[in-house]
C-alpha cells in the first residue's frame, strides 16, 4: 500500500459522504483505518490511525502524516477534476507526449488529458487559464467523478 492510495482515500473522504474507511494489505498485513468527524477535531479533518504499521510492514514509516504529500493550496490555485468515472490518460497514446506536464501553461481549451469511459475517450479541457502547478493522478490509473486530476495557478 503506498501513500499515493493512502492520500487518494483521504480525498475521496475530504469530497464525500464517507466518515469512515478501512482498508487492509493481507500480504504486508498493513492495515488502514480513516475517520473524520471525531469529538474536538475538525468535522471535515480526516483522521488516520496506523496501528502496528511498523511491526506489519518492514520499513514502513511509523508514522504516516496524511497531509504530507499533499499539495498546499494557496490563493489562485485551482483544481481541474474529472467530470466522470474511467480510466485517466496523459497522452493521446502510449508512443505520444503527455498533452501538458507540471509548469505548462494552459487555457480554457487546453485538452490537459483523456478519460476512458465505456470504451469512449474522452478530451478533458482545462477550462480556466494558469500554469499546471501539479499532476495528482498517474497514467493509467483510475478516477471517480469529482476526483481532482490537476492543480492550476490561475491567472
Amino acid at each position: 500500500m503506498d501513500l499515493k492510495l493512502i492520500r487518494n482515500l483521504v480525498r475521496i473522504m475530504e469530497r464525500g459522504e464517507v466518515c469512515e474507511l478501512e482498508v487492509s494489505d493481507e500480504p504486508s498485513g498493513l492495515r488502514v483505518h480513516l475517520k473524520r468527524g471525531t469529538q474536538g477535531l475538525d468535522a471535515h479533518a480526516p483522521v488516520m490511525v496506523l496501528p502496528n504499521a511498523a511491526a506489519a510492514a518492514p520499513g514502513a514509516p511509523e508514522g504516516v502524516d496524511a497531509d504530507a504529500d499533499t499539495p498546499t493550496r494557496s490563493a489562485g490555485v485551482e483544481e481541474v477534476t474529472s467530470p466522470m468515472v474511467g480510466t485517466f490518460y496523459r497522452s493521446p497514446s502510449p508512443e505520444s507526449d503527455a498533452f501538458v506536464g507540471v509548469g505548462a501553461t494552459v487555457g480554457d481549451e487546453s485538452v490537459v488529458c483523456i478519460i476512458e469511459a465505456m470504451k469512449v475517450m474522452n478530451e478533458i479541457h482545462a477550462e480556466m487559464s494558469g500554469e499546471v502547478v501539479d499532476i495528482l493522478v498517474e497514467d493509467g490509473e483510475p478516477v471517480e467523478f469529482g476526483q481532482p486530476l490537476f492543480l492550476i495557478k490561475t491567472r
